[in-house]
């Protein structure tokens, strides 16, 4: 990456060249074993079927459409110096986006989180009023991040919307650390853990690139909020301080069932403080994504010709699919088009064999030394299979929420389906509502029926769950019981082990 001013961003990795347009060959780890998943079985609880052929590591994807932008679909106002960093979400019917930039009228100076929102991803993108772009989030005087706040990666998880970013007390070699702030709507936000940082710099070796830990891209996946960072500090980084290291834990704020991903997999650690000895690329500002079509997390990084797409499976023990890339003129990291929770969206064609991959990064607009300013670049990937057998259909749909025959909303969760009466309780519990039913979810057997009203429970220990047929199912936070007309009971952590434990809702 470029240096902005005052020597914030890392210095540019460098890269292979790979050849536009072209699939790259496979970049595994030759420590790391290939493995093949794919356990067979009915769903939810039927009779098993057969075992699954196990899918075949290395795959290469076949790749159509490839689409840009006709020109910039985002930039900040006429004083604004560069755009950058961007995270997107598709939620509803909206897509929404925040991103790096700097306007002089905000206080104090220096780095600001933009939001602005479109109906296509071909922009133009506009503030929440219309206009220009809102400056929604800026440095807190005092604090690890009293000068700088950058590069945001957004997800929302039941009503909450979790914003990830770097942080900086000011210029030069102060280092960056990742600091985490909440909103009720994606524009007001709070920051958590007192205005602390929740990620550091790990300190396992000097180098002379002393940018610390930042450029975060959070994605929640099975109840696990991940976080993948750089930090030139870390051990495996490179003799540059490219690398990226991922952390995960039960919380957003990282403070419960923290774990760090080593040459082992995951190991459990007390804080996120620790030896960062695995790095999963050679680079620097990417963006993870979970694809529950290709039952893999999909990193995206850009190299000489466009941003290349590499895939892991679900432990990151093994690279299932050959890397991807979605070529074009680039100058600062992606951000890839995802659901709320960081996931894939669907496409509206094929959903049994296309994916979408959609990406919004800086270009340069008009001659050197000009602003970075924001646009458009995407493909679908071909052949996901991702409606071969049970278990890959449970993957792929997870999550996703679609109209019942009954007027209702059937929410796909533990290949299961949930009646839902509520579709804004649906849209909170799901991170993708469809406006038509696809008709293999018929498949799914129906395991309760979520109601308006229905007792919902809070321990102090456990979070909270609403009670359905006698059964405790988990929710994200109490956002769903106010959606839902429900009043909150608080119970003991003792209680909430009394009940017969459903599965969880929350994603």
């Amino acid at each position: 990456m470029r240096l902005f001013r005052g020597g914030r961003r890392p210095a540019r990795a460098v890269v292979a060249v790979v050849a536009a347009g072209a699939v790259l060959a496979a970049c595994s780890d030759g420590n790391v074993q290939s493995q093949a998943d794919g356990k067979g079985g009915g769903i939810g609880g039927a009779q098993q079927a057969p075992q699954e052929k196990p899918r075949p590591m290395d795959v290469e994807l076949a790749t159509s459409d490839p689409r840009a932008s006709g020109g910039v679909v985002a930039a900040g106002d006429q004083d604004a110096v560069y755009n950058y960093s961007p995270t997107v979400m598709r939620d509803g019917g909206k897509l929404k986006m925040w991103w790096c930039s700097q306007y002089g009228s905000a206080q104090p100076p220096g780095d600001d989180v933009l939001y602005a929102q479109s109906p296509s991803l071909d922009g133009p993108f506009t503030g929440p009023s219309g206009g220009g772009p809102a400056a929604v989030f800026s440095g807190a005087p005092g604090g690890f991040d009293g000068m700088h706040t950058c590069d945001p990666s957004v997800i929302k998880v039941g009503s909450t919307y979790y914003m990830y970013y770097t942080g900086a007390a000011g210029d030069h070699a102060l280092g960056n650390s990742i600091g985490l702030a909440t909103s009720p709507d994606g524009l007001s936000w709070t920051r958590a853990a007192g205005g602390q940082p929740i990620i550091g710099p790990a300190h396992d070796v000097h180098r002379a690139n002393v940018y610390g830990a930042g450029q975060p891209s959070a994605v929640y996946v099975d109840g696990w909020f991940y976080v993948l960072f750089t930090d030139t500090t870390a051990k495996a980084a490179g003799w540059n301080g490219a690398g990226q290291f991922l952390l995960r834990a039960k919380d957003a704020a990282f403070t419960r069932g923290v774990e760090t991903l080593g040459e082992q997999g995951f190991v459990a650690k007390p804080t996120t403080i620790s030896p960062r000895t695995r790095s999963l690329v050679d680079g620097f500002s990417t963006d993870l994504m979970w694809v529950g079509a290709l039952d893999a997390f999909v990193i995206a990084h850009e190299t000489d010709a466009g941003t290349t797409l590499t895939f892991w499976t679900r432990d990151f023990s093994a690279q299932p699919y050959r890397p991807a890339l979605i070529p074009g003129v680039w100058k600062e990291g992606p951000g890839l088009v995802r659901r709320p929770d960081g996931h894939a969206p669907l496409t509206s064609g094929d959903v049994c064999d296309r994916v979408p991959f959609d990406v919004v990064r800086a270009t340069i607009v008009g001659g050197a030394g000009a602003p970075t300013d924001l646009k458009h670049f995407g493909l679908d990937v071909r052949g996901s299979r991702a409606c071969e057998g049970d278990a890959r259909i449970r993957t792929s749909f997870e999550g996703v929420a679609m109209p019942s025959p009954q007027r209702t909303i059937d929410l796909v969760a533990d290949g299961k389906l949930v009646r839902v009466d509520r579709r804004s309780v649906a849209a909170a519990l799901a991170g993708e509502v469809l406006d038509q039913r696809l008709k293999l979810v018929d498949r799914f057997p129906q395991a309760a029926r979520l109601s308006a009203g229905a007792k919902t429970v809070h321990a102090p220990g456990r979070g909270f769950g609403v009670v359905l047929d006698g059964k405790l199912y988990a929710v994200p936070d109490a956002g769903t019981a106010a959606l839902n007309d429900s009043t909150v009971e608080e119970i003991s952590d003792q209680a909430w082990d009394g009940f017969p434990a459903g599965f969880s809702l929350a994603g």
